[in-house]
């Protein structure tokens, strides 16, 4: 229905529950979300801005190899319960924030020498 040129929705569609939507709609779209989230994280590893200059700062540079490495310890870690992660290889080591997917810093291995993880719950070692 249109009033004064504004579109007005069908008060039956916002919150009411008369086409079987509601809780317990919500609670079977529950599944397709979970997908979604899976779906979301198998395409691969986002980097940060940070990440990006810090690993063009020190010369740290990601081939497929590294990068499968890196995904595949990722996937691991969120199996695991992991929400951020310290991968640590012989680049260097990766913080990432696994819910979002997103390598947040990175450190290469003579910046490793005596540093402190901190805000991590979890490491994954190459």
């Amino acid at each position: 229905m249109e009033m004064n040129g504004v579109q007005r929705l069908d008060s039956g569609r916002i919150g009411g529950n008369q086409n079987g939507t509601g809780a317990a709609a919500g609670r079977a779209d529950q599944p397709a979300f979970d997908r979604l989230l899976q779906e979301r994280a198998r395409e691969g590893l986002n980097f940060s801005k940070h990440a990006a200059k810090r690993m063009n700062e020190r010369g740290i540079a990601v081939d497929s190899q590294l990068m499968s490495d890196l995904e595949h310890a990722v996937d691991g870690a969120r199996k695991k319960g992991a929400r951020d992660v310290a991968v640590i290889g012989a680049q260097g080591v990766f913080i990432v924030n696994v819910p979002n997917n997103t390598v947040v810093t990175t450190m290469s291995q003579s910046d490793m020498k005596e540093r402190v993880f901190t805000n991590i719950d979890s490491a994954v070692i190459l």
